[in-house]
């Protein structure tokens, strides 16, 4: 088996990025009652990178996201941004400092227009001028936007709303842009639209990005690091044209397995997740 297993998963990014972190996760245990759902995960995510995390349901990986958010409290470990403890505080000082979540089921306003829903996400700047330049910068990287503009968001597309969620995270003129499951419910070609645009603000901003997918095809073919949860653990990490090789990937979120093999295939994932944890 060739991908490596945790803490060298952790680690085979950690030294390349230390040096230039904005966000640093370190032995992070989150838990809800007598259930732990992550398990001393490490993640490192450098200024203007674009990362992933990849996983089946259960896997940990919004939880993760709401602790770094703040939404849950971490049980152990630590969260830094910005070489600043952000662990155990309350989501608006997390996201005010510049860290915002893009929450799984995109959660618009439904009764406010889109550009309402828009202005609600800059209500904590302090800057009318910098707020309304922004909403331009959202309108141009989606123009649909611009064109339902005064319609409730409410009765927008799937793929719109999702375009909704992200512009109105854009508005609080994030450092750190975090998204939850952005494909989810979305048809093949919206998700495929959504990573250009994604990746476009990537690179025109150089706004660092986290993304937590299930469509791993899609998210290691945009995304330039990529980490692998299982069970709420790290069990690889790498470069995603490094993971896009690994027979494992390949196998379990790729579907390269041909059907024929689907027999000894299932022994298979059964004793390599054996290995991997």
């Amino acid at each position: 088996m060739n991908i490596p297993t945790t803490p060298a998963a952790s680690a085979s990014i950690e030294g390349a990025c230390a040096a230039n972190a904005i966000l640093s996760v370190r032995n992070l245990e989150t838990w809800y009652g007598p259930i732990s759902a992550i398990k001393g995960v490490n993640i490192e995510l450098s200024k203007g990178d674009f990362v992933t995390v990849l996983g089946a349901n259960g896997a940990g990986k919004t939880t993760l996201l709401n602790t770094i958010a703040g939404v849950i409290d971490p049980f152990k470990g630590s969260v830094h941004f910005m070489g600043e403890a952000i662990d155990g505080l309350d989501p608006d000082e997390v996201a005010r400092r510049g860290l915002v979540l893009v929450p799984e089921g995109r959660q618009v306003f439904p009764f406010l227009s889109v550009a309402e829903n828009l202005r609600m996400g800059a209500f904590a700047r302090r800057s009318p001028d910098g707020a309304a330049a922004d909403m331009q910068r959202v309108y141009q990287w989606f123009p649909r936007l611009h064109e339902r503009e005064q319609q409730p968001a409410g009765l927008l597309s799937g793929g719109e709303q999702q375009m909704l969620a992200i512009g109105r995270a854009l508005m609080a003129d994030p450092s750190v842009l975090l998204l939850d499951e952005p494909s989810l419910g979305l048809s093949p070609l919206l998700t495929r639209e959504i990573f250009r645009i994604v990746d476009r603000i990537n690179q025109e901003t150089g706004m660092s990005i986290l993304v937590v997918e299930q469509n791993a095809a899609i998210a290691l073919h945009t995304a330039r690091h990529g980490y692998i949860m299982e069970l709420g653990r790290v069990v690889a990490a790498g470069p995603c044209q490094v993971l896009l090789e690994k027979e494992d990937v390949k196998d379990f979120y790729l579907g390269a397995a041909s059907a024929q093999a689907e027999g000894d295939q299932g022994k298979q994932r059964w004793r390599r997740r054996k290995t991997w944890r």
